[in-house]
């Protein structure tokens, strides 16, 4: 019903009034008294085998939302209910930003792919803070990011501004040096400069939050070099960080089946959805070959099914997270994904699903 939904009315419509038309929706009906806990019950994942640990915590289930669909926490209530075993907010600034100039984000529905260059649109840490404190019981994970006025020389301070703000409110933050649209960000995926900031933002998390440790994870770009995902992988065992998501959008437009003067008016902007789906999973064994079970794997890249999530667990993932196969799969994917993937998890004949994570490497 979705899919044909989505035929004949959604992708008529921009994405973005889509996007917060649809998200605006769901938060108003989680709200209707009675209505949120049936939808929990219906889509919640309660089956046993998929059941997984990650940063101290027992979740429902391996699959997640990524970040940049609820980039200033308005939701997470509701996007639990849906079925998700944690949602990750954000990207966070410090600062409020508009992003960039619209349109700014399109679909390529031939390639089961989006195209967004939004340019960490949110409303601050101060104001992500104040929502997160509200929050109902879940996991969530906070992803911070880099002001765009500020400068690649004062990213540092930046970065640990949010992290003071917000790690006492997460279950584990991500330092993202890897989105395409923030002018500069992605060239502190260097060893040289991510060693800093990381250290920087795990004192700023200390400070913050004395009694408890919160796990920090950094994540990385699929267009990195091979060597350069190497380093990165021995910086995190160096600085003893708890994971590394893998991966982000990317820049490339290879190999799509949208016409390339479509693709090309659409201008800059990073790519998600089903064309990551190999580079994804190959910097993933990568990172697993380097850093074995030391640090717990977050696969996001092009998982649309319950194959794709199984070959990622497969290959190293603690936890898998989806956002392009969301957007065209609908508010019963993640339930329709986690079903699938329990029944994998018994067909190779595992309790849970945590018995298969690494079986391949």
């Amino acid at each position: 019903m979705y899919r044909f939904f989505y035929w004949l009315v959604l992708q008529r419509l921009p994405a973005e009034g889509t996007h917060k038309v649809s998200f605006a929706l769901l938060r108003a009906l989680v709200a209707i008294p009675g209505m949120g806990s049936l939808v929990r019950w219906w889509y919640a994942p309660k089956d046993p085998a998929l059941r997984v640990h990650a940063f101290g915590k027992e979740l429902p289930g391996p699959l997640g939302l990524a970040a940049g669909f609820d980039k200033d926490a308005k939701g997470v209530g509701a996007l639990l209910s849906l079925g998700f075993g944690f949602v990750e907010v954000g990207t966070v600034t410090a600062e409020a930003q508009p992003g960039n100039p619209t349109p700014r984000l399109f679909r390529l529905p031939r390639d089961r792919a989006l195209v967004n260059r939004m340019g960490f649109n949110n409303d601050g840490a101060a104001a992500a803070a104040q929502r997160l404190a509200k929050r109902p019981a879940g996991v969530v994970g906070i992803n911070i990011g880099k002001t765009k006025r500020v400068s690649e020389e004062e990213a540092l301070g930046d970065f640990t501004e949010s992290a003071e703000r917000l790690a006492p409110l997460a279950d584990y933050l991500v330092v993202n040096v890897s989105s395409p649209n923030t002018p500069g960000l992605r060239n502190l995926q260097a060893v040289d400069k991510l060693r800093p900031l990381l250290a920087a933002v795990r004192a700023a998390c200390d400070r913050s939050s004395p009694l408890h440790k919160v796990p920090l994870l950094v994540k990385i770009a699929p267009d990195l070099a091979d060597d350069d995902i190497d380093a990165v992988a021995e910086l995190a065992l160096e600085l003893q960080l708890d994971g590394i998501i893998a991966t982000n959008t990317t820049i490339s437009r290879s190999g799509l089946a949208t016409p390339e003067p479509t693709v090309t008016a659409l201008g800059a902007g990073g790519l998600s959805g089903a064309p990551l789906k190999e580079r994804s999973l190959a910097v993933l064994r990568r990172l697993r070959a380097k850093v074995g079970t030391r640090v717990a794997l977050i696969a996001v890249g092009g998982i649309e099914t319950a194959d794709d999530a199984w070959d990622r667990i497969r290959a190293g993932a603690t936890l898998v997270q989806g956002y392009t196969g969301f957007i065209y799969g609908g508010p019963g994917w993640p339930r329709r994904l986690q079903l699938e993937l329990a029944e994998k998890v018994r067909a190779a004949g595992l309790e849970t699903v945590e018995q298969a994570i690494g079986a391949d490497s």
